[in-house]
């Protein structure tokens, strides 16, 4: 897995030394999972991200369900999925792409599955932190599912 980055030149004003956007690929299987999200822990921790530990926790946490979802509900039609991790000066983005059409909705609890709520998981993780998610549709007719969380929990 190789992270390419890319620090933005047209904002104002100068970005922070861990400001800036990182892009890799990996491939839509269930060894993913742990490799990407320990790439998005490698690359907060190298770039000094200034992250709380609770919020790193819950990124961490999203980071495993995106792309948990893109292995079980797209690899079909996306044998390769696409991450970017995006850091401003306050927040943190993390999004996972593929090549699949169909928008899923976040699940509602029902207690008696054990499945089926990964979504649902990462619209509370992102709510509680202060923080959004959603999905879009890509140029290429798959779609990108983001959440973005502040870089410290929102004051109680």
């Amino acid at each position: 897995m190789e992270v390419r980055g890319s620090v933005p030149h047209d904002q104002a004003p100068a970005p922070g030394p861990y400001e800036g956007v990182w892009r890799f690929t990996a491939p839509a299987v269930d060894s993913s999972v742990p490799q990407v999200r320990r790439g998005v822990r490698t690359l907060v921790a190298d770039l000094a991200v200034p992250v709380d530990d609770d919020i790193l926790y819950g990124l961490l946490v999203i980071v495993s369900e995106l792309v948990t979802n893109a292995v079980k509900h797209a690899a079909v039609l996306s044998p390769e999925l696409g991450v970017e991790v995006a850091v401003g000066p306050d927040w943190i983005r993390v999004a996972v792409e593929d090549q699949h059409p169909y928008r899923p909705k976040a699940l509602e609890a029902d207690h008696g599955r054990t499945g089926g709520r990964g979504l649902l998981l990462v619209k509370t993780i992102t709510t509680e932190a202060g923080g959004s998610c959603d999905v879009a549709q890509t140029a290429t007719g798959g779609k990108v599912i983001w959440a973005a969380l502040p870089l410290q929990p929102p004051a109680r």
